[in-house]
């Protein structure tokens, strides 16, 4: 593939080094642009932002007429000096109309303050325990140290994870994402087009193309309120739209890439895609936790089809980026090319963004096009 095939390209916002329209800035860098009938767009959800941009490659190949597009994120926070971040990371997600006496207020850094209020709402309302939360950064880990490229090399335990220093009320240190200088990229392109240059695989032992059937898609508050009930939570309804969308249920789904900037959110997470009901994401991952335990500290990937490259707590997180991760773990587990790692025989893959502070939700599911 050369890069005068590509006829789209979508770009997602850095915070280390933002530029004025994003896309149209890395397609100008790269010689993508100046070009006739191409299309470039920006798309911010925030962490939500590559499943976004996934589900509208496909919709510019349906409806466009695009025959390959390309989604791009890259950022350096992790080479960023820690002032520098909090200082741009808190003001996005920090009210500029209120100030320390108003209960909106969110002290510094306010991303992690944010997501303890949602902590400890679910907390208080479902009962999950301090150390179930902590036992998602662990397992995090264990899945980690399988991938090469993760940053988390050695297994975390659950008492490293309590003790480690506390960022916000219920949030420590080890349960915030892993910020990380990285990129990623993939290529959406229709099937006329691969037919074309030759290059769709079938039927040749697990290698085949991978589909996107659909997706879904929903928003909360840009803030979280003072108060916070279910209102504010958008991925259930992201995850409803997906499986409405595509006529499938949670028992279809052989993989999951979820979301876990914070505990919080792969708690959620959980619970929104079915794999535990309401309220019972804490003791989904202590039963996930304990049969690691027994089986030595290791997680099997039949036992724990979920993050299986250690997520943004253990794999890393270059702000936006994250999510795309997701999706390429995904494609790998459908290509049946995952190693130790592979979930056996997987069919279908469901992948989760999130921006903001369940801001915004975006979910794809994704096939194996050729079930052998």
């Amino acid at each position: 593939l050369r890069l005068r095939d590509l006829d789209g390209l979508i770009a997602v916002p850095s915070l280390s080094h933002p530029h004025f329209l994003e896309a149209h800035h890395f397609a100008t860098k790269v010689g993508l642009l100046p070009k006739d009938d191409v299309v470039v767009r920006t798309l911010d959800t925030g962490g939500a932002g590559p499943i976004t941009a996934l589900l509208e490659a496909k919709r510019m190949v349906e409806s466009e007429s695009c025959q390959a597009v390309a989604i791009v994120a890259g950022d350096a926070v992790g080479g960023m000096d820690s002032s520098t971040f909090l200082e741009r990371a808190d003001a996005g997600c920090r009210p500029s109309h209120v100030d320390e006496s108003s209960p909106q207020f969110l002290p510094s850094p306010v991303i992690p303050h944010g997501y303890a209020r949602c902590t400890n709402y679910h907390m208080d309302r479902f009962g999950t325990t301090r150390e179930q939360l902590a036992m998602v950064s662990v397992l995090m880990s264990r899945s980690a140290v399988q991938h090469p490229d993760a940053l988390t090399r050695s297994p975390r335990t659950l008492e490293e994870v309590l003790q480690a220093p506390q960022v916000a009320p219920s949030v420590g240190l080890l349960e915030c994402a892993r910020r990380a200088d990285g990129g990623a990229a993939m290529i959406v392109a229709s099937s006329r087009f691969l037919e074309r240059r030759r290059t769709a695989r079938r039927g040749n032992g697990g290698s085949g193309d991978v589909v996107i059937l659909g997706g879904g898609e929903a928003s909360g508050p840009l803030y979280p309120p003072p108060v916070i009930d279910e209102e504010m939570f958008s991925c259930e309804q992201a995850v409803r739209n997906a499986f409405t969308a595509c006529q499938l249920e949670p028992d279809d789904i052989d993989f999951f890439g979820l979301y876990d900037c914070f505990p919080i959110c792969f708690v959620r997470a959980v619970e929104a895609v079915g794999l535990a009901p309401k309220g019972g994401g804490g003791d989904w991952v202590e039963a996930r936790y304990r049969e690691s335990e027994e089986a030595g500290g290791t997680l099997s990937p039949a036992k724990f089809p979920v993050n299986t490259h250690g997520g943004l707590l253990a794999f890393g997180a270059p702000w936006e980026v994250p999510a795309m991760y997701n999706v390429h773990e995904a494609v790998q587990q459908l290509r049946w090319t995952a190693g130790e790692r592979q979930v056996d025989r997987a069919r279908r893959a469901l992948v989760y963004g999130n921006g903001g502070i369940f801001s915004a939700s975006a979910v794809a599911l994704l096939g194996r096009a050729v079930d052998e």
